[in-house]
């Protein structure tokens, strides 16, 4: 018996044992953490951005479906660039219909280097029925300080196709006014970005958030050790260089850019009329009311129990009733359960907002 009772005494013992183990263990392990994003996909750097180009040019080689003679635009610019060629003409006797002006657009992105090629779009401005075929003049490009950034050229790419005759004549699967260069345009001038002249570095928040601010002073701190990071307004943290960077921003940057950051957003709610989409935040709440739609009655607080059947059906009438402070999220989720259709929803939504029930921003699109 007393042997027994040690045995039942240490298997008792080992068990205790494991059980304490396993719970210093987990206790080792990680606490889960909430969804976080990196400052570089939430703020971008002051001075790094993109820079539009534009262009007027010719394009040549159509089949016969450039401009009229209507479009004076091409006519002298066809005659300008003769002239500068050379070639003089009477700009009278210019009649042409393999000829189209079209507007030239591309993007120079930052730290661009010249020889460089950039993609270009091409845009017609006249009445030409089509740019299939054809070839862009040389053109150059120009910012909105009036200087030259970028040379454009080259063979246009329509895309799609176009099919006529058959059973359904003259159906077009594509834009045929429209085409594009890859790699058309080469950089012939840089824009230039010394960081060492915007001290203290400037981080412009995509999305304005307070909140979202204050935690980014905090980790990038926290980052760098030490107090570097201020915030100047809803959108605008400046970081002070420390002496370890001098004259490394890059290298700075590219430390900061990596750090996480916990975002917050306003409760927001979209609604797209035309789809049907309802698209909501997680901090949409609702207060307390009471809804009458139709064959719909919706309920939220005003002392319903908790056991109270979700649907109660009764000569086709609908009743949906939930908590206050229930979520948007499970309105939603107990409409689709009573086959409520997708504008019925958004009607219901908008009526919500009108009474002050709903919590979070409403936008319709």
């Amino acid at each position: 018996m007393d042997g027994m009772a040690t045995r039942v005494w240490r298997r008792n013992r080992l068990g205790l044992w494991v059980a304490l183990c396993l719970l210093g263990w987990a206790a080792l392990l990680p606490l889960p953490r909430a969804a976080a994003s990196r400052i570089k996909d939430l703020a971008s750097v002051q001075g790094v951005r993109d820079n539009q180009l534009v262009g007027f040019g010719l394009v040549v080689g159509l089949s016969g479906t450039g401009d009229g003679n209507k479009a004076a635009f091409t006519s002298q610019g066809l005659v300008n660039m003769l002239e500068n060629m050379g070639v003089h003409v009477n700009p009278a006797d210019v009649k042409v219909k393999n000829v189209a002006g079209v507007m030239i657009t591309a993007t120079l992105p930052p730290f661009a280097k010249a020889g460089q090629t950039i993609d270009v779009t091409i845009s017609s401005l006249g009445d030409a029925a089509s740019l299939q075929g054809g070839t862009l003049v040389t053109t150059p490009m120009k910012g909105l300080d009036g200087q030259v950034y970028a040379i454009a050229q080259g063979p246009l790419s329509i895309g799609g196709i176009e099919a006529a005759g058959g059973a359904t004549p003259g159906v077009q699967k594509n834009h045929l006014t429209v085409g594009r260069i890859p790699a058309g345009a080469t950089v012939e001038r840089e824009v230039g970005l010394d960081f060492s002249e915007h001290r203290p570095l400037t981080l412009s928040l995509n999305h304005p958030d307070f909140t979202t601010v204050a935690r980014m002073v905090e980790v990038i701190d926290q980052g760098l050790g030490g107090s570097f990071a201020r915030a100047v307004d809803g959108a605008t943290v400046e970081v002070t260089v420390p002496e370890a960077f001098f004259k490394q921003e890059v290298a700075l940057l590219a430390r900061i850019e990596t750090m996480e950051v916990e975002s917050d957003t306003a409760a927001r709610v979209v609604l797209d009329e035309r789809t049907g989409t309802v698209v909501m935040g997680e901090n949409v709440r609702l207060k307390q009311l009471a809804l009458s739609h139709g064959k719909l009655s919706l309920r939220i607080g005003l002392g319903q129990a908790k056991e109270q059947p979700l649907v109660v059906p009764g000569q086709d009438n609908k009743l949906v009733t939930l908590d206050e402070g229930v979520s948007l999220g499970e309105v939603v989720r107990a409409l689709n359960s009573v086959g409520v259709t997708p504008r019925d929803m958004i009607a219901i939504f908008q009526s919500i907002k009108a009474s002050g029930a709903l919590m979070a921003e409403l936008v319709i699109i």
